[in-house]
Formats: C-alpha cells, structure tokens, sequence
C-alpha cells in the first residue's frame, strides 16, 4: 500500500516537470537567434532570378524584392539594386505599408520563421511575431496600415490558417480558421478592408495530384462569412487585388503551363493576362507560396511580376510586357569555414547483434559526382550487387554515363 501511494505521489509532479521544461524552453528559444556565423560569402553580379516575390511602392517609384534570402529594392524603372538585408537569415515575401514607410517580410533571423518590420530604405528590423515552430507565408498589410495578415502554420494546430496581428505588436489572433487539415495561403485585401482574398486547399500536398488543388475564397470580416470565388480544373492562388477595386489577378495552371488570369469583378468576366509565366508550387509544400508574390501598379493600369528569369510590367490592356531590367552585386552568406571529414560507416551487424566482418583497410572508390566513400567489405563485390537499368556500373555501383534519350 505504501508502495501505491508513493507511486500516485509522484504522478502530479511528473505531470507538472514537462510543463515547466516547456515553459522554460518557450522563454529561451524565441530569440535564440541562428547559430551559425558566416565565414564564406558567394560574390557575384547577376541580372536574373528565380522565384522573385515582389511589391510595388504606393507612390509606384520603387520596387522592394527578394533574391537568394537578401532583400533588395530599386527604382520601378531598373537599375541597380540596392540591398537591404544580408547575411545568414532567409529574407522573404516583402511587402510596403500603405505609406511606404515601413516593409513587412518572412524572415528566419530569430532562429524559427517569424514576421518582420524594417524600414523602406534599409535599417534595423524588428520582430513582430514570436516564438518558435510555426511557418508563416505571404504576410498583407490592412490599408490603414495597422494590422497585418498573414498565413501561419502554428504549432500543434495544423497547417496555416489566416492570422491578424497589430503592427505594433502582440500575440495575433487567427482570424480565418478552420479543419487542422485546410491549408489557407496568399491573403490579399480589398482597399476598404472588409474582404480578405486567399487561396485555400485541403491538406499539404500529395503526390500524382488530381486536379483542382487550390480555390480562390474570400472571407467578409464584418459577417465573418466565407465564399467560394473560384472553380478553376487548373486551382486558383495568389490572388492580388487592383487598388481601384476594379481587377482580380490570380494564378491558374491549364495544360502544363502556369499562367495569370484577370478577372473584371463587376462583370465577373475573365481573360489570361500572362500565359505561361512559370513553373507553380501545388505538387509540392509551397514552402515559399504557391506562386510568387506580385503587385499592381498604384494606377492600376499594369501587374509587375517576375517570371523567365527577369521583373516584368505587364499591362492590363493586354499590350505587350516591358521588361523591367535589374542588376544585383549578390553577396550571400554560405557559412563557417568547415573541414570536410572521411568517416568509415559502422560494420554491418547480424540480428543477433553480432558484428560483421570487419572492412579490409581497403578505401573503395568515391565517385566524384557525390564524393561519397563506400567501403569494401571481403568477398563483397560492390559492382555485382548494384546492377542498373542505366547500363554499365563503375566499382561503386554507380553510372558511368548519363542514359541515352528514349
């Protein structure tokens, strides 16, 4: 009996122990920042980007950009850009406030992804949402540039859902939920404020796809209802809003090919504004958006996005694109100096636990293209057990050549 009672003693204190570990790491962990201090940097001048998110100042004189985890911004008519972040972070999705003074962007900084503030010409940033574990995407300013949305995966509740959070700071709330399985992504706002724009799918991703995997819904704050505003085979995503009210542009796939359809909303009528553009994220995680960020002009008269390699004007009149030229002086952070090391993988043991032969001291060839080290156990033939269907294997079991085209 005293056995028992000593035993159901211990259990409140085993219940609280995770609790305050818990507790005690929630503290230490938010801005823990990243550990790793760079030592080599890659220097080089390019005039060409992929997977460029974008925004178009309210003014329509400037353009703030990612590239490679940096932030850079430069004048709507190209040129050279000017950076304004560096190092190890991954900066991201940046986007103006109504007044142009402030951006809002993704950043891993802290150590997790989380929402950042800085200045528009550079300068310090500061952390808008704390904490660990969550992943946030494609964060949108309210126009009267007091709140912020944004989607956020956060811990324990599934995947990302629409989280407002105040400018100035706080904990957010989440505004549009739902099933832990739905996945809301890309939120944009109408210029009244009411209606917020997104893409919505249900779970992740899966592979061999069927289509459609995302819709376009857009959910009314002051009724808190939500409406379907698409039904595309090809899904609908990204979608942004005209600052006159006037226009939705939004992604879509149709055969192979991604493209940017615009819709008219008072007449609901629609047309491909762009088509191909490039590749989209759906089959995968969309770990960076299902498309890449792009803006309106403050006129209302072009969408400036980034495809092919190169910043595009594309009018909505449905004329030609003007490409918008850009060079960047890239400096990225790759990390500390390291020296590589060859270490021999364990023998192989039995079930019993047994160890097996151990190698003969022989190193085994590295093929070059991995530079891996495969070791040569006695009596094993490495080439023997590796047969492909590619053709002739080298002593690793490794290809030769690349297949002929069939």
């Amino acid at each position: 009996m005293r056995s028992l009672a000593r035993c159901l003693a211990l259990i409140p204190l085993l219940l609280v122990a995770p609790l305050s570990l818990h507790g005690q790491d929630t503290e230490r962990d938010p801005d823990r920042g990243l550990p790793l201090e760079p030592a080599r940097w890659a220097r080089f001048t390019t005039s060409e980007g992929t997977w460029i998110s974008l925004d178009v100042s309210p003014d329509g004189r400037t353009i703030v950009f990612d590239l490679l985890g940096d932030l850079y911004s430069m004048p709507i008519t190209g040129g050279t850009a000017t950076r304004l972040t560096s190092g190890m972070p991954h900066d991201m999705q940046p986007r103006f406030s109504p007044d142009g003074e402030r951006i809002v962007f993704v950043s891993d900084r802290s150590g997790a992804d989380n929402v950042w503030l800085m200045p528009a010409a550079g300068g310090e940033a500061t952390q808008l949402s704390k904490g660990i574990g969550s992943r946030f995407l494609s964060p949108e300013w309210t126009p009267d540039g007091k709140y912020i949305v944004v989607s956020r995966a956060a811990p324990m509740r599934g995947l990302e859902k629409l989280w407002l959070y105040h400018a100035d700071g706080g904990t957010g709330l989440e505004m549009v939920g739902g099933s832990g399985a739905q996945r809301l992504m890309g939120p944009a706002i109408d210029g009244d404020g009411r209606y917020v724009w997104y893409a919505q799918r249900n779970g992740m991703w899966s592979y061999n796809a069927i289509f459609p995997q995302y819709q376009i819904w857009v959910y009314d704050r002051e009724t808190g209802t939500r409406t379907p505003m698409s039904n595309r085979y090809g899904s609908a995503f990204r979608p942004a809003l005209s600052p006159d009210g006037r226009l939705l542009a939004y992604g879509s796939r149709h055969d192979a090919d991604t493209g940017i359809r615009l819709r008219e909303l008072a007449s609901g009528e629609e047309r491909w504004l762009a088509y191909p553009v490039q590749r989209d994220d759906q089959e995968s995680t969309a770990s960076m958006g299902v498309l890449p960020g792009y803006s309106f002009t403050p006129g209302s008269d072009a969408l400036v996005m980034s495809y092919g390699g190169g910043i595009w004007r594309v009018p909505v009149d449905g004329s030609e694109p003007t490409e918008i030229p850009f060079t960047v002086e890239a400096e990225i952070a790759v990390g500390p100096e390291g020296t590589p090391s060859r270490t021999r993988p364990p023998s192989p043991s039995s079930r019993s636990g047994t160890p097996g032969p151990p190698p003969t001291g022989r190193e085994s060839c590295s093929p070059p293209w991995t530079g891996c080290t495969w070791p040569i156990w006695p009596g094993v033939s490495p080439a023997a057990s590796r047969t492909t269907r590619w053709g002739s294997t080298n002593p690793c079991g490794r290809p030769t050549a690349a297949p002929s085209p069939t």
